[in-house]
């Protein structure tokens, strides 16, 4: 939730690192995706009350959003009319960005290889700032439902495909990052040491991959290589997992990271090749 007495807030830079007074900014269109956004962090349905403290927004525009997002079905009423829930409608942009975005339209066919491959659970995750997004999934025979929603985010410096992604960058900008980020253990074997941190990202450079055993997941060793696009910047990257109780972290990395590797320089190629009318899909 946004606070007046932020000093970001002042400037007309919310704690988000929006610019919110440029003059092309419009507050009410911002305030919408507030309320939407207030569901990130939810884990039940949401009163008017709750949807106004966690965005930060007016209860009475809140109350004025909400109906309007309703009416366009961006909204609805759980089942046990006990709260707001997200309505169908967001879907409809969720399957817009997947048909659009270059990396995933370049990067779909290229997993379902390297899926058939390494017989492992494959992913594809993109950077945005600290986190990385899952963007597709192909899973394994062992996974579970939770396992399969696209759209759930991961700290970058707890993953391989974190790893890879910011051994790829300038040493200010790793600087940045680890400044920045809140670095949580999200396992008793997440790295939190800035130092520890930088030690892994020189493995990564030295190797080409990332190795990450038990840093998100318990029981769970993956590797990951990054995507590169079109002015070389790594922006993405592919993951496999396994488990630990059939590999051991060494002989899994043996396995599966020249197949990793290459399928993220293919699809960085592809990324390059792009041109005018390329980056959409039916």
């Amino acid at each position: 939730m946004r606070s007046e007495s932020d000093p970001d807030f002042e400037k007309g830079r919310g704690t988000d690192g929006v610019d919110r007074e440029h003059p092309l900014f419009v507050q009410s269109v911002a305030r919408a995706l507030d309320v939407l956004s207030a569901f990130h962090v939810a884990e039940h349905p949401l009163s008017l009350g709750e949807l106004s403290e966690i965005s930060g927004v007016g209860r009475s525009a809140v109350q004025r959003i909400v109906h309007t997002l309703r009416e366009l079905g961006y909204l609805d009423r759980d089942p046990a009319d006990t709260g707001y829930v997200p309505g169908l409608r967001i879907l409809d942009h969720s399957r817009d960005f997947q048909r659009f975005d270059p990396v995933i339209v370049r990067a779909t066919p290229v997993l379902l290889e390297l899926r058939r491959t390494v017989r492992e659970r494959v992913d594809l995750s993109l950077r945005d700032d600290l986190r990385l997004v899952y963007a597709r999934r192909l899973l394994s025979k062992r996974e579970i439902l939770m396992s399969t929603l696209v759209g759930q985010s991961v700290p970058l410096h707890a993953t391989s495909g974190g790893w890879a992604i910011m051994a790829g960058l300038s040493p200010d900008e790793v600087d940045d990052v680890l400044a920045r980020a809140p670095l949580r253990a999200v396992t008793p074997r997440t790295l939190t040491d800035p130092d520890e941190i930088r030690d892994m990202l020189a493995t990564v450079r030295r190797q080409g991959y990332a190795l990450a055993s038990e840093q998100i997941l318990l029981g769970e060793v993956a590797v990951g290589a990054a995507i590169r696009g079109r002015d070389g910047r790594p922006i993405a990257a592919i993951h496999v997992a396994g488990s630990l109780s059939e590999w051991e972290p060494d002989a899994f990395a043996r396995h599966v990271a020249p197949h990793v590797m290459a399928a993220a320089a293919v699809v960085s190629q592809n990324l390059r090749d792009l041109g005018p009318g390329d980056l959409g899909q039916n």
